[in-house]
């Protein structure tokens, strides 16, 4: 299943970090019909600045799996709490 927002066009003009690497990856990948994705900035950040996307994408695992932990805690938690209610007569 491909996630659908790397096939969005990047249009730049928002900022001007944006249409630096708007720019710069049109120049590099040079596409035929001039339109540059999230999946093409990507794919030009792996090959040129891997460094870059390597700490993005530890920090997105830590943090999920830290919220995983949580999630886990959490629900163990209601669990034996659930458990070891008396009901209710």
């Amino acid at each position: 299943m491909k996630n659908l927002d790397l096939l969005k066009e990047v249009v730049p003009s928002e900022t001007e970090l944006k249409d630096i690497i708007v720019n710069f990856v049109g120049k590099t990948i040079n596409p035929e019909n001039d339109e540059i994705t999230v999946e093409d900035i990507i794919n030009v950040f792996a090959e040129q600045f891997p460094e870059f996307l390597l700490a993005i994408a530890e920090e997105n695992w830590i943090n999920g799996y830290t919220q995983a932990l949580k999630d886990s805690e959490f629900t163990h938690a209601n669990k034996n709490e659930t458990i070891h209610k008396k009901p209710a007569n």
